[in-house]
């Protein structure tokens, strides 16, 4: 099995591990600030606008191009992560839920687009994936999981 294979797969695993962490949580555990200034909204707004954000540089790289345009910066992380949580707190869990399907299925997509030569643990495809989807499902449903252990649920 190739590197993308195993990592996609691993994506796909980690994605069923995460959202196991949530289930049986109603609307109030799931808008619970207890992350910092975070709730469990907040943490599926801050996966979903990351995966949303980097379909468009694996595109690119699956054309074979840069993957960022000079224009733009992650440097400041922290910052990108309060405006994709900020952009989902008025919206409906249900809504948000959602959205998280549909940015995991879609990010996905166009991860697997991506030629197989450019995944490998030290390029740029295998770093934007595993970080968007395995890395942060598995780091947040940690997190879900200590918590709610930390509460009884």
């Amino acid at each position: 099995m190739s590197g993308k294979h195993e990592l996609l797969n691993e994506a796909a695993f980690q994605y069923r591990a995460f959202h196991e962490a949530m289930h049986g949580l109603n609307e109030e555990h799931l808008t619970e600030v207890w992350l910092g200034t975070w709730s469990i909204r907040d943490i599926i707004a801050h996966i979903s606008g990351w995966q949303r954000e980097m379909i468009p540089t694996l595109e690119r790289l699956a054309q074979g191009q840069r993957p960022i345009p000079p224009s733009v910066s992650y440097d400041e992380v922290d910052a990108w992560n309060e405006k994709f949580a900020a952009a989902k707190r008025d919206v409906e869990v249900t809504d948000v839920l959602l959205e998280l399907d549909r940015s995991h299925e879609l990010f996905m997509h166009a991860a697997a687009q991506v030629p197989d030569d450019r995944y490998a643990p030290d390029r740029t495809a295998w770093k934007i994936v595993d970080l968007n989807s395995a890395h942060h499902y598995k780091e947040h449903g940690e997190e879900i999981r200590a918590w709610r252990e930390s509460r009884g649920l």
